[in-house]
């Protein structure tokens, strides 16, 4: 029978454990997190961004009864730049230019057209969006590639144990406990001042900043195809006649198109005597099959292409369509309704993510989430200075019951098999810690919390 000493210095040891775990994962990943904070809480408002930059572009006055045929409008595109193709054309009801999407040398862009004078207005390098820039910060630390985007997910799923093994450290173990950790003691002084700058709004911000994680992790280069597999259920839908075999999926032929509709298989339009329908024939017939404005259509690329319309504004309103660009006939409709549970899910996950669940309220939420997770990483790093003695690195003992420490990395273990990265770099972190780190560190120096 374990007594109650033997017991408390199990539960101090698995505490030392816990929160070693808890500082080296936020001494590492911590500035990570505070750029993907900064540049998430900027591409909130992606919308508004855009808007005002370009409404010099975008803003027009009409000037006509009716507007241009599309087709006239991608004439004044092409007579503008030549060498040039036009990929996509943004289709929308409000009173503002046309957007078409071209590619000339590899690079894109956005041009922008009056739609009752075909004037083009202006064009903007897509790549160089100041939202775009924020956009490949946030998905790859300006990375480009594969290891950037490695990176942003290591570093999610660390925070996703830094929350976890947080909420265990500073959880109220008693009455008075819970101040300090639920409600803030404003009169404490030093690094007790800062640590109730850094517990309370933890503890109420973790839900939030974890769910923010969570719904980013579609994403990601390892967990998002194991999510994707999982979640894009049924697969495939269409018409008539039997599925295509294609190599090609949708996201290789769409600028933009809703998460779980990205891996379907593009179709082949079928050559025949017909002449390839115009460009405002097309939208023509992607609008009579009730697709929810703004919606952009891709144009076919070669002669067995698809016109493919998508919207991925509104989750309910979700949808991808590829047309035979000879027949008009349909050959994929993929909606919203069409997505299993688990597709739905992370649907509105995105949303949620992106800001464009429910308006200016889910903006304002994100904002404060992620300026909650600024402020936590920043509060952290006062309080490990304030604690270090100088010239030490000041990482918490290690337990001294071997047991305790088994079961931990046992936890830890888990958390590696459901995110893979995550145990990866456990290996390395044991590596530093067991190997690295007694080189250089020779003294390790407790402090309290």
């Amino acid at each position: 029978m374990v007594s109650t000493n033997q017991k408390k210095k199990r539960q101090s040891a698995f505490y030392q454990t816990v929160w070693r775990w808890h500082f080296y994962a936020g001494v590492i990943f911590a500035p990570f997190l505070f750029i993907l904070a900064f540049s998430g809480g900027v591409y909130l408002f992606k919308p508004q961004i855009e808007g005002y930059l370009y409404s010099e572009y975008t803003e027009i006055e009409q000037v006509e009864d009716q507007r241009l045929y599309y087709t006239n409008q991608a004439d004044s595109v092409r007579e503008a730049y030549p060498d040039s193709s036009i990929t996509s054309v943004i289709v929308h009801d409000e009173q503002k230019a046309t957007e078409f999407l071209i590619q000339e040398n590899g690079v894109g862009s956005s041009v922008f057209v009056n739609p009752f004078t075909a004037e083009v207005t202006g064009i903007v390098n897509n790549d160089a969006k100041l939202t775009e820039i924020f956009k490949r910060i946030h998905s790859e630390l300006w990375i480009a590639g594969t290891v950037g985007n490695r990176i942003v997910e290591l570093a999610a799923c660390w925070a996703v144990i830094l929350i976890v093994t947080g909420l265990y450290i500073w959880w109220p173990r008693n009455k008075k406990a819970i101040w300090g950790t639920i409600l803030p003691r404003l009169k404490k002084k030093g690094r007790m001042f800062w640590r109730e700058l850094h517990a309370v709004p933890a503890f109420w911000l973790s839900a939030a900043i974890l769910l923010l994680i969570v719904t980013g992790l579609p994403w990601s280069g390892v967990l998002g195809p194991q999510i994707q597999s999982v979640a894009t259920s049924p697969p495939y839908a269409y018409s008539f006649g039997e599925k295509p075999e294609s190599v090609t999926v949708t996201e290789d032929v769409v600028d933009e198109v809703p998460w779980a509709n990205e891996n379907l298989p593009v179709p082949f339009s079928i050559q025949s005597s017909y002449l390839p329908l115009s460009m405002d024939d097309s939208i023509h017939l992607f609008e009579q099959h009730a697709i929810k404005k703004p919606f952009s259509v891709s144009m076919p690329q070669g002669e067995t292409g698809v016109y493919t319309a998508s919207h991925m504004d509104v989750p309910k309103d979700l949808a991808t369509l590829h047309m035979d660009q000879y027949s008009g006939a349909i050959l994929s409709d993929v909606r919203y309704d069409d997505f299993g549970f688990g597709a739905k899910l992370v649907e509105s996950g995105i949303a949620l993510h992106e800001g464009r669940l429910f308006g200016w309220v889910n903006q304002a939420l994100g904002l404060i989430t992620c300026l909650g997770l600024m402020g936590l990483i920043g509060t952290s790093f006062v309080m490990w200075r304030k604690r270090a003695p100088k010239g030490t690195f000041a990482a918490p003992r290690k337990a001294t019951d071997p047991k305790t420490t088994w079961v931990v990395f046992g936890i830890m273990a888990l958390f590696g098999i459901l995110m893979p990265l995550v145990g990866l770099s456990l290996l390395v972190l044991l590596f530093i810690d067991f190997v690295i780190r007694p080189l250089f560190f020779k003294k390790e120096d407790q402090f309290t919390m």
